[in-house]
């Protein structure tokens, strides 16, 4: 949210259907008080919520009026969650699926909600450019949710978003990156800093409430939690769960959950809390100041006064292998480990004289060609597809498994997470929870995911941690690559990005280093 917009809002200051014009563009903005340039999207930052039906066309135009050199100037638009089915070139992961969208050009998404409803978000997926403001959420929403008879509101309103925000603009940030505050619904305080008037969420006693939680950050994790309300979860990355209830949850970058919250109890504020695994400033210990926080207003209570709430003493804590899926499709492949038609395993390591990221020994560097482009022009084996040993080819109409060692991973697929983050967590077969983002533990841990190559084209497999994508945590799974051709055609306007891009000269896109700023 900018520095001139109202600071006490409990939802994106605005929202769009699925037929949008997004305009990208440079400003100055202060979320947390500290003001920075950013990247804004209609001159916000978080973007504006696109709200949709399932089975909607979305067309949205995406304009790059980028200016200013300590950012970013190139963008693209990644859709996070949504299936890309025969339109693969929207998928809008630059080197992946597209060319970035050159500065002063623009460039139509279209792609269709059909089979698809939930909680999703769109961002940059053109470097780090997300974590320097161009993200926000996308809903679908479903005329026949099952969960309906359990929530009396889920509209704009009822959408919470998590962000991470750095004082520094992300190209300039080395090392290990550390954020600054943590912003709900764009609006947070830093350790130390000014009392930016916090976002509210507000209810009615006894009405029952559908929040959509999107943790829409670069690099932490989040336990979420509103004082004295237990959240009954019931959705997850856009599938629907059993209803499972907790205290708290962990929600990690990129992922989404609906909960329902039953405004039971005495009319009064309460602390909404986020609390950060890492920050400056020892941000990640505690909420001081209101860091972390945002409030849930009753109608009727004290309209100036802040919550006084504390947690629960004992909070029941989320557990992943307790969430299943609200309806019982079976996991593809055979009920064992290794029962699928293929069998990766994905060994993650790190360099840090190179300072740099590898999967199976090898660093991903995006391609100046995209794999799209490439298998559209005749080149289909994984040997020959560029960047060389980053790219998987996958059968059509397979079953697959994928094993991984400690970290964090995102898919193009909705998978079944056959085996949670653990040592000794159990593998089930039976009903696991389907899902896009997962959590591959710590050291010694390992994660085992499970999905059917039904989508033919090129799709990242990467860590959401965004800093840790861009230092080459990532493969690019080429799926039926024979029927790319075939099932995703392309517009003649995504023909004329690269060479756009290609010809823009070293002014247009060039990097300004800019020192950390003093805040103290």
């Amino acid at each position: 949210m900018l520095a001139s917009s109202a600071a006490a809002l409990s939802i994106p200051p605005e929202v769009t259907g699925p037929q949008a014009t997004l305009v990208v563009s440079s400003a100055m903005a202060a979320p947390d008080g500290f003001e920075r340039p950013v990247t804004v999207v209609n001159g916000l930052t978080p973007a504006p919520l696109i709200k949709v039906n399932t089975g909607d066309l979305l067309q949205v135009n995406v304009v790059n009026n980028l200016t200013d050199p300590s950012m970013f100037r190139g963008t693209s638009i990644h859709w996070h969650g949504m299936y890309q089915h025969t339109t693969n070139w929207a998928d809008g992961v630059a080197g992946v699926n597209q060319c970035p969208i050159s500065p002063g050009e623009s460039f139509l998404y279209q792609f269709s909600t059909t089979g698809q409803a939930g909680t999703y978000w769109y961002h940059s997926h053109y470097r780090t450019q997300y974590c320097d403001g161009l993200r926000g959420p996308l809903v679908i929403y479903d005329p026949n949710d099952p969960a309906a008879f359990m929530y009396d509101f889920d509209d704009e309103n009822t959408i919470i978003t998590l962000s991470d925000w750095y004082h520094l603009q992300s190209p300039s940030i080395t090392g290990i990156a550390a954020n600054d505050a943590t912003l709900i619904n764009g609006v947070g305080r830093y350790p130390g800093g000014p009392q930016v008037d916090l976002a509210e969420i507000n209810v009615v006693q006894g009405k029952r409430y559908r929040f959509r939680i999107i943790a829409m950050s670069c690099d932490p994790n989040y336990i979420f939690s509103i004082d004295g309300h237990p959240l009954t979860i019931i959705e997850a990355d856009g599938q629907n769960t059993q209803p499972y209830t907790v205290d708290s949850i962990q929600i990690l970058a990129g992922q989404r959950y609906s909960v329902v919250l039953n405004a039971d109890q005495p009319v009064d504020n309460y602390w909404i809390r986020a609390l950060p695994n890492s920050g400056n400033y020892d941000l990640d210990t505690g909420f001081t100041g209101g860091t972390n926080s945002a409030i849930l207003r009753y109608f009727g209570a004290p309209m100036t006064i802040d919550p006084t709430s504390t947690p629960p003493a004992d909070p029941v804590a989320f557990d992943e292998t307790l969430l299943h899926p609200l309806d019982d499709s079976p996991v593809p492949g055979e009920p064992y480990p290794g029962g699928a038609d293929v069998n990766l395993n994905l060994a993650l390591d790190f360099d840090e004289e190179a300072w740099r990221f590898y999967i199976n020994g090898v660093t991903f560097q995006p391609p100046t060609i995209p794999v799209l482009l490439q298998i559209l022009s005749g080149v289909e084996a994984a040997q020959s597809l560029l960047p060389e040993g980053s790219v998987y080819s996958l059968p059509a109409n397979a079953s697959i498994e994928i094993s991984i060692p400690g970290g964090l991973i995102s898919s193009p697929h909705s998978f079944s997470v056959v085996k949670s983050a653990g040592i000794d967590t159990p593998y089930n077969y039976d009903n696991p929870v389907r899902r896009d983002v997962v959590n591959t533990g710590d050291v010694g841990s390992n994660t085992t995911i499970r999905f059917s190559t039904d989508n033919s084209g090129p799709w990242i497999l990467h860590c959401h941690i965004d800093w840790h994508l861009d230092l080459g945590l990532a493969i690019v799974m080429a799926e039926d690559a024979p029927d790319v051709l075939a099932t995703n055609p392309a517009p003649s306007s995504w023909d004329n990005l690269c060479p756009a891009f290609n010809s823009q000269p070293p002014s247009a896109t060039s990097i300004q280093i800019v020192p950390t700023p003093a805040i103290y």
